[in-house]
């Protein structure tokens, strides 16, 4: 189930097209094995560790989310200590923050736990399971909502975002309002910060992979744990640490659009890659990558005024173990036709046992019905089990027991 970047079956033919100095590299990249993630995780090696991440069940997984998150989650789950604790969770009740079609939600759900297990979780070794399961997630969010600050969660980025795009009314960055009132705005949207914390806290985590837009909700968490501690003169919670994620790979652009991230939501099918598409879609998507005309080689890694070529870097350098800059350096003599066919090879070698993982789970037989089925009971149990240690502590704590 492990998942290789091996030598693409096109890579023959590829390195005939370049010129004989860049075949050595083109094996070189596409042979280069993602280095484990062993160093990531810091503190007292003799401490197991709790780590806890969630992702929302959105459909298939795009490249930014696989080489943003997923991967590195396999990286983690490979690498851990067998004392160690890992909970990855599809949270579907944030994904109620916007409204929509019951059946596609059901779908989302379906595929989203069909990819974890296509990027080579092992519901053995990681506990995989749906947040809305759970129920003591919700109970926990409420708990702690009683603690949480109000001028805290106005301060959040995202919340400031959203209130400047659906009110006329300037916000000041110091104190923005947290009564403006709009229609589209909605209190789910302003506290699921709160139910964040109740993610991480409930597993008593001691450590969550997050990427640098994802770090204030971190911070949040820990403001959470030091409020409820002191309002209720008690030590429940560990205070969870930062694993950062690469951050090159967590800002894979839109192949159409290089200035934004890669986004499900971009209307251009071209704009994105999934990790079922099939070799010669992927290949097309990215020959038509946009880049620009500054110069017929890569150059140097400049990601302000070539965001198209440095994006095919990260690309690139997201199944070679290098980063953007590495890459660039090495192929600064590449043209720029040459690089979009390396990092056609590098993503197909890359995503093709993945693929077809998915594919194989995805066909409606008796046996994936039940593998799934037992995927989320077996989940669905142990993080119960979990949640309701610490929820026993917590109304003890609180006087609920």
């Amino acid at each position: 189930m492990n998942i290789t970047v091996k030598l693409g079956r096109s890579a023959p033919r590829l390195a005939r097209k370049l010129p004989r100095n860049s075949r050595t590299l083109s094996t070189t990249l596409i042979h280069h094995d993602s280095p484990p993630i062993k160093s990531i995780i810091k503190g007292d090696a003799s401490k197991p560790k709790i780590i806890f991440s969630g992702i929302q069940p959105t459909g298939v997984p795009h490249l930014g989310n696989y080489l943003g998150a997923l991967k590195q989650w396999k990286d983690m789950q490979d690498n851990a200590r067998e004392a160690d604790k890992l909970f990855f969770s599809i949270v579907d009740l944030h994904a109620l923050t916007i409204p929509g079609n019951a059946d596609k939600l059901r779908q989302n759900r379906r595929e989203m736990l069909t990819s974890l297990l296509a990027i080579g979780l092992n519901p053995e070794r990681s506990t995989i399971f749906y947040q809305g399961s759970v129920p003591q997630h919700a109970e926990l969010q409420w708990i702690l909502s009683c603690t949480a600050s109000t001028g805290y969660l106005s301060r959040m980025t995202q919340w400031k975002s959203k209130l400047s795009t659906l009110t006329s009314t300037p916000l000041s960055s110091s104190s923005p309002d947290p009564t403006i009132s709009s229609p589209a705005l909605k209190h789910g949207l302003f506290s699921y910060p709160i139910l964040q914390a109740a993610d991480i806290l409930l597993h008593r985590s001691t450590h969550v992979p997050v990427g640098s837009d994802q770090k204030q909700h971190l911070e949040f968490a820990r403001e959470c744990v030091t409020n409820f501690h002191s309002a209720w003169s008690t030590h429940i919670f560990p205070s969870p640490q930062t694993i950062s994620l690469d951050s090159s790979s967590s800002r894979i652009m839109s192949l159409q659009d290089p200035t934004k991230k890669m986004s499900k939501s971009d209307p251009n099918p071209k704009s994105k890659i999934f990790i079922n598409d099939d070799e010669a879609t992927i290949r097309k998507k990215i020959n038509s990558a946009r880049t620009d005309s500054i110069s017929a080689t890569v150059g140097e890694y400049d990601p302000v005024n070539r965001p198209g070529v440095a994006n095919l870097l990260e690309i690139l350098g997201g199944f070679t173990g290098k980063t953007g800059e590495k890459v660039a350096e090495e192929c600064k003599d590449v043209t720029l036709a040459q690089l979009k066919m390396l990092t056609a090879d590098a993503v197909v070698a890359g995503l093709e046992e993945v693929r077809e993982r998915f594919l194989l789970l995805g066909e409606d037989t008796e046996v994936n019905r039940k593998r799934v089925k037992e995927t989320e009971e077996v989940g669905t149990q142990s993080a119960k089990e979990s949640a309701e240690r610490t929820m026993e502590t917590v109304r003890e704590a609180i006087g609920l027991d």
